[in-house]
């Protein structure tokens, strides 16, 4: 078994699709307009779904923003150079809500990153730079 994809519910689809993918730098894998249910989803992750787990942003016509609730955490991205990744997203027009560091009581190397919704995602260090 694997994880295939994490479902997220966004407000304004066009929005998510060029933050994922212009910011993040994700590539939009697919997309899908359902008429009769009145929603589409578009898929977007780092390489194929047949290689990794990817992201499912599940836009609902009738709806442009959610509660975000106290269940939600956030979504985890490792990368190279933590530092470098955050200027990228700055110059890129994304809203870094924790710069890059320590996390508390360690030496990983985290920062956090805010969606158009207000989904949070952590940067990992992954290897030193």
């Amino acid at each position: 078994m694997r994880i295939l994809h994490t479902m997220l519910r966004v407000g304004n689809l066009d929005k998510s699709i060029e933050f994922y993918t212009d910011v993040l730098g994700m590539k939009l894998l697919r997309k899908h307009d359902n008429e009769q249910y009145k929603y589409t989803l578009a898929f977007v992750g780092y390489d194929t779904e047949d290689k990794t787990a990817v992201l499912e942003l599940t836009y609902n016509w009738d709806t442009s923003e959610y509660d975000l609730g106290e269940g939600y955490g956030h979504i985890a991205i490792g990368c190279e150079d933590i530092y470098k990744t955050c200027d990228l997203i700055r110059e890129r027009g994304g809203i870094i809500s924790r710069e890059p560091g320590p996390v508390k009581g360690g030496t990983t190397e985290i920062a956090f990153v805010k969606d158009p919704d207000g989904y949070a995602i952590e940067l990992i260090q992954t290897d030193k730079a």
